[in-house]
């Protein structure tokens, strides 16, 4: 048997972290086996579907690298599809129209509630033979066993039993004819040859409809195992309040794909003590049948370590490939400065995401408005104009622009002068930078550029000038 699993979000939203979590313990599964991975739009709800969505959903699998074999296949462009297999299970008396009105269906659950039963459809269309003189379009039903209980093996749950008595006839086509959630996706579970569904435990109690409506179909079943949610630090389900929580949104403030998967794929599966896991290393050792039945929190300073763990011990050329991209939204391009490399290499080990770092290494490419108020009032002191005028006149005449020569400009310099290293180089950084922080000085010096370092050294030089005439 060749393993063939699903995704299948709704394209009512973003690509929520948990959704991308099922994405990726069902990518990891058919990977593992050798199977197919199957992507599925399961765009039905018209009112609530968009485009965006769709695209958001697409690019998130995109940003993450969970390429899927088949897809995107979309159960908009299957509704004659579904048409004839409900005409099927209507020939086959194994689906029934049902004229009960809103009305009617209303006193129904009324008088069960004030009878202390459980709400649910009585079955009084069944053997329905006069039709209503009002000429009302009917819903379609399916019918349900009577008797009898419904098993799941559940990869993850264990085995969970279900009483058919508990389980009312489920509408399968709405008045208009538009087929419903749980039936469609039977069929495309049928047709597709999905082997294993992994899903959102919210899922669990449509799990014994959808089961007795392919074993109507006389369909094979399927494989399920339900992930439990992810709960907020509050253990609350995860939303919005509790920070990020679209795919997306990592990205855009500033993670790794890598460290997300990372991350999701150790909530609620361990191996071991161990924290890091490369692709291929989750490939090889994920199971799903190691997941945890219990919720996960999801801890957003965990995610921030393995962050940074990736930009610290990624190859530079990767990580500069994602910078670009947040260089790009701060207005910036990166072909016109220094190599984004050798900046990745020189900011790397202060940096926990890449908006951080692309925020940081801004001034590398283009000039800043003005200095950190605090820091110039430390080190742009009338004191430091000599050794700031020494390293400019130094500098202009340097035969080669390198961190070594940077290096040796400055440390020469600071010894004429009988400082310390940090006594002229703090000055230097604040006004090459705008700040008192930033990598190595020799380095800064570097990446900045002769051009830029000259000029911001003439503007440091008359902002000391300008403030100690006003004093």
């Amino acid at each position: 048997m060749t393993v063939r699993t699903r995704f299948a979000p709704s394209p009512t939203g973003y690509l929520h972290v948990g959704g991308a979590r099922t994405a990726l313990f069902c990518w990891l599964y058919a990977r593992k086996h050798g199977g197919t991975f199957v992507l599925r739009i399961e765009d039905t709800d018209l009112a609530r579907s968009t485009a965006e969505s769709i695209n958001t959903i697409l690019e998130g699998m995109t940003w993450l690298g969970l390429e899927y074999d088949e897809g995107p296949f979309y159960q908009t462009e299957r509704m004659d599809r579904y048409r004839g297999v409900i005409q099927q299970l209507l020939g086959e008396g194994k689906a029934y129209h049902c004229y009960c009105s809103k009305e009617e269906l209303d006193a129904m659950r009324a008088e069960q509630l004030a009878r202390k039963q459980k709400p649910r459809y009585d079955g009084r269309c069944r053997d329905r033979r006069e039709l209503p003189a009002d000429g009302r379009e009917p819903v379609v039903r399916f019918k349900n066993p009577l008797t009898g209980s419904v098993i799941v093996d559940d990869l993850i749950k264990g085995r969970v039993v279900f009483d058919n008595a508990e389980l009312d006839d489920l509408i399968i086509a709405r008045s208009d004819g538009g087929p419903t959630y749980n039936f469609t996706v039977c069929v495309d579970d049928m047709d597709m040859n999905i082997t294993h569904v992994v899903r959102g435990d919210d899922h669990l109690n449509n799990t014994p409809r959808q089961i007795n409506i392919l074993q109507a179909l006389n369909a094979p079943l399927p494989v399920y195992a339900h992930v439990p949610l992810i709960l907020g630090t509050d253990g609350q389900r995860l939303s919005k309040r509790h920070g990020a929580v679209s795919t997306m949104q990592f990205r855009d403030e500033g993670y790794l794909p890598e460290a997300l998967l990372n991350y999701l794929v150790r909530l609620g599966w361990s191996h071991g003590d161990k924290e890091v896991f490369s692709v291929d290393e989750m490939i090889e050792l994920f199971d799903i049948k190691d997941v945890h039945r219990s919720a996960a929190a999801f801890d957003p300073e965990k995610l921030l370590w393995l962050n940074q763990h990736y930009i610290k011990s990624s190859d530079p050329m990767h990580i500069a490939h994602h910078l670009s991209w947040h260089m790009g939204r701060l207005g910036i391009d990166p072909t016109a400065g220094p190599d984004l490399v050798e900046v990745v290499l020189a900011q790397r080990e202060r940096a926990k995401t890449l908006a951080e770092m692309a925020e940081n290494s801004a001034f590398f490419y283009r000039d800043f408005d003005g200095y950190d108020e605090k820091d110039a009032s430390k080190h742009l002191k009338p004191e430091a104009l000599g050794p700031l005028n020494a390293l400019r006149e130094a500098l202009a005449q340097a035969p080669e622009w390198t961190a070594v020569a940077m290096h040796e400009i400055v440390n020469r310099t600071a010894e004429t002068h009988g400082l310390k290293l940090g006594k002229i180089a703090q000055p230097l950084r604040v006004a090459v930078a705008g700040r008192a922080v930033s990598p190595p000085i020799d380095v800064t010096l570097a990446l900045v550029g002769r051009e830029r370092t000259l000029r911001r050294l003439d503007a440091a030089i008359d902002h000391i000038e300008r403030k100690s005439a006003v004093a």
